[in-house]
């Protein structure tokens, strides 16, 4: 089942996708959906055609935001890295903001301390109920459904002064730092089940730019799984119920050729059963 947050008669309200209209289910975005369970036994209050409201983000203000990064091999290599050797090493986790999120069809505005922001097409993983210390194989029990996102990434940073560019730790900042503006963690359109999203690690992945093909993968090709993320971050802290996990990027990123966005140019990204996310950057 698709579940979605929008916009109608001025306030946020949420529902899930019944043909061709919208069955409204409550009040707010899908947090306390998310909560209680995704049902499809929820009896609607009202139904409304989809371009009668404004899509929104499926969940606005999550509890934590995690990033994965690096977790495709071809992505590694295209940037410059080596191979990766899986046995030595952990999944890499950062966190975005919630003032990152955005949803279907909003305008990301570029940044001004950077003009080098690129695009990264990812699977996210919206968790159900609270994990902590999961294993691996029940890891998957634990995921609500699936979305698909947006990592948009400010490759480096003007912060005004000039930047020795062997100081790792400068750079390291920088690139955590360019993970942060607002508007760069485009989610939705909506959110899949899981029971209806099948395996995780067969969903393709593509991005393109102004109707240009820049990326296209599969999440078969992840370094880390989404079952060893999720039971690699509740090792690090507990997982609630609405948290968010973006698992990484296929190759095809513009930092790889030198490509960055500029204003007016349209990013869609297609996740086939998760929907077809599309935004704008001015």
């Amino acid at each position: 089942m698709r579940f979605v947050s929008y916009l109608r008669d001025g306030a946020v309200r949420h529902g899930r996708i019944e043909g061709d209209l919208i069955a409204e289910l409550g009040d707010g975005d899908l947090q306390k959906l998310v909560e209680s369970g995704l049902s499809t036994k929820d009896v609607a209050r009202s139904h409304h055609k989809p371009e009668a409201v404004a899509l929104l983000a499926p969940l606005q203000r999550p509890g934590k935001l995690l990033a994965a990064a690096a977790n495709y091999q071809d992505h590694v290599t295209e940037t410059g890295g080596e191979p990766l050797d899986k046995s030595r090493l952990s999944p890499r986790l950062f966190l975005k903001p919630p003032t990152s999120i955005v949803g279907p069809g909003a305008t990301i505005p570029l940044p001004g301390v950077s003009h080098e922001v690129d695009w990264e097409a990812e699977l996210a993983v919206v968790i159900g109920r609270t994990a902590r210390n999961v294993g691996e194989a029940e890891a998957l029990d634990y995921v609500a459904g699936y979305m698909a996102s947006n990592d948009v990434s400010a490759r480096s940073m003007d912060y005004g002064f000039e930047r020795d560019t062997d100081d790792k730790a400068v750079w390291f900042f920088d690139w955590l730092a360019g993970k942060w503006c607002d508007g760069f963690a485009p989610l939705g359109p909506w959110l899949l089940s899981a029971d209806e999203a099948g395996d995780p690690q067969a969903i393709p992945v593509r991005l393109d730019v102004n109707g240009v093909t820049k990326q296209h993968g599969s999440t078969k090709d992840m370094i880390f799984s989404v079952a060893e993320l999720i039971a690699h971050a509740s090792r690090l802290m507990t997982l609630e119920p609405g948290d968010v996990i973006l698992t990484g990027t296929p190759s095809g990123v513009g930092a790889a050729t030198g490509e960055y966005l500029k204003a007016g140019d349209e990013m869609t990204v297609d996740l086939g059963p998760l929907g077809t996310l599309r935004n704008t950057v001015a």
